[in-house]
């Protein structure tokens, strides 16, 4: 890049003054700043927007600035901020009651739309977040099976439980080793960590251990490296492998689900798991998930049978009420319809923006994320290869134009039925701004 460039994102960085103003205060009393990492600009650098409020495929900051949103609460807004039917339904609920500890039918009415839905997902049960999810499906697993190894794969992200937080060792095929403070060896000794879309790592991996091993869990498109599509046959020998050594196959689709499509990614990919995780959209931007599945297998959790789990705030009545709302607008094939041509129409313009620069764009649906990269990324090991100086450079400059982008060249951006083609438009033109003079 030009000198004047890297001038252009010093400035670029250079905080907005509210915002600025709420970062210092935030950073005296929360770690950081910020009660996510995932909202910093870690990774890119600057001060996060501090955001005021939200409209349809906007938000707006603390200094008045509006930006077209391409984060969506890093997932939920699929039909974009304040819905109206997700607002009405949340506030007739809170007009009842916030929270019971009993059940209610609002639950019963939720399940019965996953399960409507997910045709792998035979019975469910709701949880607050998507890490308490896999963990409760991990531990459901394992008590299932009777078994305590795990398989997982680098570059994905399952929350932040201790036997997830791990990270790869030296060789292939590996027992995991923390990679946090805070967690143990031996929360970690019983995962093995394998690379994305290797068939042949998992069958070894079986072969040596498939007696121990009771489930192996991914993401079915991965977007905690950017996004990155399973290919075909790793998703055969992993839906093979499981079944010939009796061990269940997890699908997280924490952020997958109801976004690449109705049925989630599995309804693409014609791979039926033995269990499912939801989040994100599931809760319709309030604090929910899920985990489900086979019957028989969910009849293991406390009170049906003896796996505990359990959630003071497990299907909270406002989150019910925000995802029984949105489950029935996106239950219209239109939306998905909409969400397409919008994201297809995006995908080509920055694929064109860009074509002076080495990258790939990646899609599925309305998750999509730009590498800058010439490689097609397939595994944490291609992901890794990113130029993250240039995406930080990119972040900046769309920003400076009224565009938001998830902060990370390792997450995926999001795209809304709120959108407009203008907004398409205008994000396609401030792409070919930022790149035009780069060389």
């Amino acid at each position: 890049m030009r000198q004047g460039q890297d001038q252009q994102t010093e400035q670029a960085v250079q905080p907005h003054p509210r915002s600025s103003d709420a970062f210092a205060r935030a950073g005296r009393c929360i770690p950081g700043g910020v009660n996510s990492p995932a909202r910093a600009f870690g990774a890119v650098g600057g001060t996060p927007r501090f955001i005021a409020r939200a409209e349809g495929a906007y938000i707006f900051d603390l200094d008045g600035v509006r930006y077209i949103d391409y984060v969506g609460s890093w997932g939920p807004m699929i039909l974009g901020h304040t819905h109206p039917e997700v607002l009405k339904a949340v506030q007739a609920a809170v007009e009842k009651g916030t929270s019971f500890g009993a059940p209610t039918e609002s639950e019963t009415d939720l399940a019965e739309r996953i399960i409507a839905a997910v045709p792998s997902i035979e019975k469910v049960r709701l949880v607050n977040s998507g890490t308490e999810a896999t963990m409760s499906a991990i531990r459901l697993a394992r008590g299932y099976t009777r078994r305590d190894k795990i398989i997982k794969f680098s570059g994905n992200y399952h929350g932040h439980a201790d036997s997830l937080l791990v990270a790869a060792g030296s060789s292939a095929a590996t027992l995991a080793v923390p990679n946090s403070p805070g967690v143990t060896q031996g929360s970690a000794a019983d995962t093995i960590i394998l690379a994305y879309n290797d068939p042949r790592a998992v069958q070894a991996a079986f072969a040596e251990q498939g007696h121990e091993i009771a489930a192996v869990i991914l993401e079915p498109v991965v977007g905690n490296m950017g996004c990155v599509l399973a290919e075909d046959a790793f998703l055969q020998v992993l839906r093979e492998e499981t079944r010939k050594f009796g061990s269940l196959l997890i699908y997280d689709e924490v952020m997958t689900g109801f976004r690449v499509a109705f049925g989630g990614a599995q309804s693409l990919q014609g791979i039926t798991p033995d269990l499912t995780t939801l989040g994100k959209i599931v809760g319709g931007g309030l604090p929910a998930a899920a985990y489900g599945g086979r019957a028989e297998i969910m009849d293991h959790i406390l009170p049906a049978g003896d796996v505990f789990q359990a959630g003071t705030l497990s299907g909270n009545p406002l989150a019910t009420a925000a995802g029984n709302a949105i489950l029935r607008e996106l239950a219209d094939p239109a939306v998905y319809e909409r969400l397409e041509m919008l994201s297809a129409r995006l995908h080509q313009g920055l694929d064109r923006a860009a074509e002076k620069i080495p990258h790939t764009v990646a899609r599925v649906g309305s998750m999509l994320t730009l590498f800058f990269n010439s490689e097609q990324v397939t595994s944490w090991a291609v992901a890794e290869k990113c130029d993250t100086a240039q995406f930080a450079q990119y972040f900046h400059g769309m920003l400076n134009q009224g565009i938001y982008l998830p902060c990370s060249q390792y997450e995926a951006m999001f795209v809304s039925a709120a959108h407009t083609q203008e907004d398409i438009e205008k994000t396609i033109s401030a792409a070919e701004e930022v790149f035009a003079d780069w060389t």
